[in-house]
Order: structure tokens, then C-alpha cells, then sequence
């Protein structure tokens, strides 16, 4: 299958290749029939999206809101390629880019797929579910980064530019309203403060929503309740210095998504009463005990939710120099996190939990650039980072296990890296890419300690780990034709090792799992065979070493996961076009496929532990194939035409996601679905201000997000449904 995915990519490469010099641009061809050209800082520079030899997708802040989506989770059904499994409804990223991820509902360990906000890092997965607003543009990176970037990832980069202060006074408000009470409002004002200073400060909130239904008491959950600000001062004293000071924060007190029964809940280890299945994905439950409410600082009738906050700062100053560029990223960020939630999907208390984190990440960055027009450019770079994690993860089991879990500790982690990368241009066709990364990073896990029903069951324990990783790229590209881009390439990535900080009384729980290294190869193409027209693709191939796959443990009441290392390969393929072919009418596609295998693997037999009597029993996996979707596909298209005075947008997008195979078992495979959104926006041609009526999950498609099970709970976290609603945007 690599092969034809190879050959398919070679065809339409030579294919646009032959006729980008018949299809010539003529010089009086419609504007609107142009595809746009895109800027991009994915290799901390300007360039056009076309010019930058790695596969990478771009989405404008406008797309974001027409899709609806507000956080990092939701650009899985507007990118090639990439996944977001939320954690137990809590939402807790667990990313998955080209098939490699890494899936961990735990706050300590560090994600396969790095996210950024104005080029500052947020290494905890957790950090990332603050709310999306007042962005002027996201770039989803695809492959291992960490030749120009702070962080090293193997799965790739997803980085989100916020708008930026202007020269000129300008305001908005944006207020959208949707089914189950949904409410969203987003204001900005911007402008000059000085003569070289200017300010841009936006507001965000999100209200209501809940959809799901206690099955027992009629009781709504999901109802959103989080805000966030941002204030940008952009001070410009000379034509060589800039200096922008970011300033955020965000408060999430919103309810959890609820979990829904796929098989019947046999509670009490079968001594209580059976809750059937839920037919219907808008069921849900949960209950408290008065002994775990008090721990965690609840009333015993809450409801499953969060009390988060977060606030950070950053300065990033840049100097002009004679040839180079000095850059400086200093950053300080934070989160507060006390979330609650309900495992079990019930009024038993068979699996509730509580995650109150502390975190505090300092980071610095320098970074000095070429900035001349020599055929040699080049960007090299420092980067500090210091992590600090006080975690409390307890657990009640009270009604199954007739106990209740407590886990506490604190991980620090420090890291340093250089990190280079040159480009030289043999030629107008032909450039060269070589990049390296040194890294020193530290992880301790310092008292991690267990109790069981109020006895200790691991003393405060502290373990550590280390990486020296060298890492880089080596690439090529070549420009048969002005408009053609055929690049490859070979690169080497790194991800930290860590900790299983789960439920265990056994200090060989929390020994550290090892790093793990992926080379990747890739072999791709951007053409832009006409005005109208631009497609790009790529095939890859990933040797994954040490890859790191959740496992479990056989414990005395079930299975508790660990993390351990296998090794494996993916490959795959992606293409994605953007169509002009009449004056306001634009279409996008995109689809990609991938392939993974187990080449070393040892699991445990999750099924012969949940047994009775429990047994160890371990599966070579290897030749396996690795769990995850092969297929996805998405587009959007969009018209805009003129009637009366008035301007009007008419949009659909859509998105398909594959069989999602499970590795605990069929039960908990996650089904194939479809998902298709729409709107229609109008306003006068003349006036700052339109009216927009969407829906959105158009066809009211039944889909989950994920499957799992905890404790003698089958679950799934559903989709939402079909929302139908209204956005009003005034600008001035």
C-alpha cells in the first residue's frame, strides 16, 4: 500500500508538473478567481505557504469561527490528518498527529504534538483548553519539529497567531446564540496609544449549551461557563526595535461533557442494582459521596465540572542587527485546575474522580537569524525551559471496591537546547536544508505517594529521568517550474520519557518509561498549476523507536494502566486542494490515509485480568496493527455574491473520520461518522456589520468521541448533536 500511495503522489506531481507551464496566468483573470496567497511563520519567517518545503495546513481566524470551534480539541474535523481524543469528559487533549500520539489522561507527561500561542510553548496538555478567540491564524506542522521551534515533538506543531495591535483605531463585537441556550460573545478594540506605541485588548466568554440529561433526575450537564482576555502592547521606538508584551488569562467553570453507558452497569460487583445501557447518547449520571465531596472540596450535589484558572505573560522583543535578526521569547505561564469527574456515568460511586493541579512553566528563547539576501539563511537558537507540577489525582471506589484512592506529588522538569537550521540555494532551483538539536532534559517525580481507604500504600517516593537526545533534518528542494515545489526529506525526533502516576501501590508503577525517537522521511510536492488552482501532497514513511503505548498492570482489583515502549512503523499519505473555477465560488479538500504496525510489543491480556479469578497473562502484539484511523476527509465550500446593496456568503463544510479501533477490545471500537456544517452570512456591501445563521452536526449525525471503560463501567464520550443558531459582527 506505501508503495501505490508513493506512486499516486508521483503522478499528480509529475502530472501539475508537465502543465504548470501551459497554464499560464492570464493577466486579466478575475481576482476572485484567485487563490489567495497565504503567509506563514512556520519557520520563524515570513513566507508564502507554497515556498515552505514541509506539509503543513493553514486555517484563517474567520474559518475558525464559521466552523465553531473554540478550542484546540475541535481542529480534528478541520485538519488533515490530526486527532484530539478528549479524556474522560473533562476534555484533556490527548493528541494524535500522522498517527503518532500519545494517550494519557494525567497531567505530567509531556504530548507528541507541541502547541504554541504567539510562539510560546505550552508542554502540558492540560494548559492547552483555554478558550480560542481573537486569532488571526493557526499553522498545523506536520512531522517531527525541533530544529526552529523551543520544544522538541515527534508528531508535529500546532501554532496560533493572535491579531495583532494596529496602526489605526478599530474595534468589533461578535455575539453568537444556538441551541440549548449556547451563547458566545467576543469583543476587541485596538488602536495607537502613542506615536510608537500601540494596544489591542479582546474578551471572550461562553455560556450554556448542556444537551445531556441526567438519566435519573432529568438534570442538565455541559453547560459551558469560561472567559478569557488578552492585552497586546506593540512598542516600535525605532525602525530596528519591537518589543510585544502579551498579557492573558481565563477562568473555565464550566460543567464536563457526560459520559453515557454502552453496556449495562452491573453496580456493587453485581450486589446493587443494574443500570441498562443508554439507548440514547443524551443520558448520563453522576453522584458524590459525602466522604469524597468533603476531600475535594465540593457539595455532594455538584455537578461533574471544573474551577480552572489560568493567567501567563510573554515579551517578545526583536532587534535588528546589520544582516541578522535577534529575537528574544521570555515567558511565564500558570494553571490552576480543580476539575471533578464521574468515570462511572452514575448515581454509584464506582469510579469518581478529582484532579487538582498546580503548574507553573517559565520558559526563554533566543534565537539570531540571517536577514540579507544571500543564498545562504539561517536561524540558530537557546532554549530554557522550567516545568512545576503539584498534582493531587484521587479516586472513590467506595461502592465497588469499598475503598477510595489518593495519589499526590510534584514533578519538576528543566530543559535546555540548542538548535540550528541553514537553507542554501545551489540555484533558482535547487536549495539544501540542514538542521540539528541538542537537548539536556531532567524529569523528577519527587514524593509520589498512594493511600488506599485512608492507609498508605506507597510512601512518598521520588524517581527520575533523563534525555540527551540529537536530533535534526536533513532536506531538499527543487523547483522544476515557478509554481511547482517538490521537496523530501529525513528527519529525527524525540520525546521526553516519564511517569505512570496512576492508582498503584507498587513503587515499580512509577519507574519512568524511556523516550521515545521517530525518523521520518517524507517525499512531497505544492503546485499551484494555475491562478485558480493549488494542490499539495505528501507521502511518509516513520520508523518509531521506543514508541509510547499505554499498557497495563494486573492489579488486585483489575487492570491499572502503565506506560511502556514498543517499537513499530507508520506510513501514509495526504493530499489537499484549494479550487477557484468561478468568481466568488471557492472549494478546499483534503484527505489522507495511514497505516501503522507493531514490529516489537508485548501488552498485557487486558481481558484475562478483568477475569475471575485475575491472571497475568501477556500478548505479543507485534505485527499488530497500531490503533487508530486510517482514512479522513474534509472540505468546504463557499459562494459570495452581490443582490440589492447586500453581500452574502453562502458556506458548507464537512469532514469524515474512520473506524477507530480500540486496544482494549471491539466494545469499545469507536464507529466511522460523518459531520457536515453550514451557514449563510449577509450584510451591506457598505456597512461593518452582518448576520450569520449556521448549524452546525447539519444531518444530526450519532457519533462518539472516544470509548473506554473504569472500574465495571463500559463508557463513551458522545458527540454533540445538531445546534442551529446566530452570529451578529459589528466592526468598526
Amino acid at each position: 500500500m506505501n508503495r501505490l500511495m508513493v506512486s499516486v503522489s508521483a503522478g499528480a506531481l509529475f502530472a501539475l508538473s508537465a502543465t504548470s507551464v501551459a497554464a499560464q496566468r492570464a493577466p486579466d483573470e478575475p481576482a476572485a478567481t484567485t487563490v489567495d496567497e497565504v503567509i506563514v511563520t512556520a519557520q520563524r519567517r515570513e513566507q508564502a505557504a507554497q515556498d515552505v518545503g514541509i506539509a503543513l495546513s493553514v486555517l484563517s481566524g474567520e474559518s475558525l469561527t464559521q466552523q465553531g470551534v473554540t478550542n484546540v480539541n475541535q481542529l480534528q474535523n478541520a485538519t488533515p490528518n490530526l486527532e484530539v481524543e478528549p479524556a474522560f469528559g473533562g476534555g484533556a487533549a490527548q493528541f494524535r498527529m500522522r498517527g503518532v500520539g500519545f494517550q494519557d489522561y494525567a497531567s505530567n507527561n509531556s504530548p507528541t504534538v507541541g502547541v504554541y500561542v504567539n510562539e510560546v510553548a505550552y508542554p502540558v496538555p492540560v494548559m492547552t483548553q483555554g478558550l480560542i478567540f481573537d486569532i488571526d491564524r493557526v499553522e498545523v506542522l506536520r512531522g517531527p519539529q525541533g530544529t526552529l521551534y523551543g520544544r522538541n515533538t515527534t508528531g508535529g506543531a500546532i501554532s496560533f497567531v493572535t491579531k495583532r495591535p494596529t496602526e489605526e483605531l478599530t474595534a468589533g463585537l461578535m455575539t453568537e446564540w444556538g441551541s440549548h441556550n449556547l451563547f458566545r460573545g467576543e469583543g476587541y478594540v485596538s488602536g495607537p496609544l502613542t506615536d510608537t506605541l500601540r494596544g489591542r485588548l479582546a474578551v471572550s466568554t461562553e455560556q450554556g449549551g448542556a444537551w445531556q440529561r441526567n438519566r435519573d433526575t432529568g438534570e442538565s450537564l455541559g453547560d459551558a461557563d469560561r472567559s478569557g482576555a488578552r492585552a497586546l502592547l506593540e512598542w516600535t521606538p525605532n525602525e530596528t526595535f519591537t518589543a510585544l508584551l502579551d498579557v492573558h488569562g481565563g477562568v473555565d467553570k464550566s460543567e464536563n461533557q457526560g459520559l453515557y453507558l454502552i453496556s449495562d452497569l452491573h453496580t456493587r460487583l453485581g450486589t446493587g442494582p443494574v443500570i441498562p445501557v443508554d439507548k440514547d447518547r443524551s443520558k448520563t449520571g453522576w453522584g458524590l459521596s459525602q466522604r469524597f465531596a468533603d476531600a475535594i472540596g465540593r457539595d455532594v450535589n455538584a455537578k461533574p465540572g471544573r474551577d480552572n484558572s489560568s493567567w501567563g505573560a510573554s515579551l517578545n522583543a526583536n532587534l535588528a542587527l546589520k544582516g541578522m535578526n535577534l529575537s528574544s521569547i521570555t515567558s511565564y505561564e500558570t494553571l490552576d485546575r480543580s476539575e471533578y469527574g464521574d468515570w462511572d456515568s452514575s448515581a454509584s460511586v464506582e469510579a469518581d474522580t478529582f484532579f487538582g493541579s498546580d503548574v507553573k512553566v517559565l520558559s526563554q528563547e533566543l534565537r539570531l537569524a540571517s536577514d540579507n539576501d544571500s543564498p545562504l539563511t539561517w536561524v540558530a537558537g537557546f532554549y530554557y525551559s522550567k516545568q512545576d507540577l503539584n498534582e493531587r489525582y484521587f479516586s472513590d471506589f467506595i461502592d465497588i471496591y469499598n475503598t477510595y484512592a489518593q495519589v499526590t506529588y510534584d514533578q519538576k522538569v528543566e530543559s535546555w537546547s540548542l538548535f540550528g537550521q541553514a537553507e542554501y540555494a545551489f540555484s533558482e532551483r535547487w536549495k539544501a536544508i540542514l538542521g540539528l538539536r541538542y537537548e539536556e532534559e531532567t524529569r523528577e517525580l519527587e514524593g509520589f505517594g498512594s493511600a488506599f481507604g485512608g492507609a498508605t500504600a506507597l510512601p512518598p517516593t521520588s524517581v527520575d529521568t533523563k534525555m540527551t537526545p540529537l536530533t535534526g533534518k536533513a532536506a531538499l528542494e527543487f523547483k522544476p517550474a515557478d509554481n511547482v515545489l517538490i521537496y523530501g526529506s529525513a528527519s529525527r525526533g524525540a520525546k521526553s520519557g516519564g511517569f505512570t502516576t496512576y492508582n498503584t501501590g507498587d513503587s515499580s508503577g512509577i519507574e519512568p518509561f524511556d523516550p521515545e525517537i521517530l525518523w521520518a522521511y517524507e517525499l512531497g510536492f505544492k503546485a499551484d498549476p494555475s491562478r485558480a488552482v493549488q494542490i499539495n501532497g505528501a507521502a511518509y514513511y516513520y520508523d518509531y523507536n521506543g514508541q509510547q503505548v499505554l499498557s497495563a498492570v494486573c492489579g488486585a482489583n483489575g487492570p491499572v494502566g502503565r506506560f511502556t515502549n514498543a517499537d513499530s512503523k507508520i506510513y501514509g499519505a495526504e493530499l489537499e486542494g484549494v479550487f477557484r473555477p468561478a468568481a466568488g465560488l471557492r472549494i478546499s479538500q483534503n484527505l489522507s490515509y495511514k497505516k501503522g504496525e507493531y514490529t516489537d510489543f508485548i501488552d498485557l491480556d487486558i481481558g484475562a485480568c478483568q477475569q475471575i479469578p485475575r491472571a497475568t497473562v501477556y500478548i505479543d502484539k507485534s505485527g499488530q496493527k497500531i490503533p487508530f484511523p486510517a482514512w479522513s476527509y474534509g472540505g468546504s465550500v463557499s459562494y459570495d455574491w452581490t443582490i440589492g446593496g447586500f453581500a452574502v456568503t453562502a458556506e458548507a463544510n464537512y469532514s469524515y473520520r474512520d473506524e477507530y479501533p480500540s486496544w482494549l477490545g471491539a466494545k469499545y471500537d469507536v464507529e466511522a461518522y460523518w459531520l457536515a456544517n453550514a451557514s449563510v452570512t449577509i450584510g451591506p456591501e457598505d456597512a461593518a456589520w452582518s448576520v450569520a445563521f449556521w448549524a452546525r452536526n447539519l444531518f444530526d449525525q450519532d457519533y462518539d468521541l472516544t470509548r473506554n471503560f473504569f472500574t465495571s463501567a463500559d463508557i463513551a464520550q458522545p458527540g454533540t448533536p445538531r445546534t442551529i443558531g446566530a452570529r451578529l459582527t459589528l466592526r468598526y
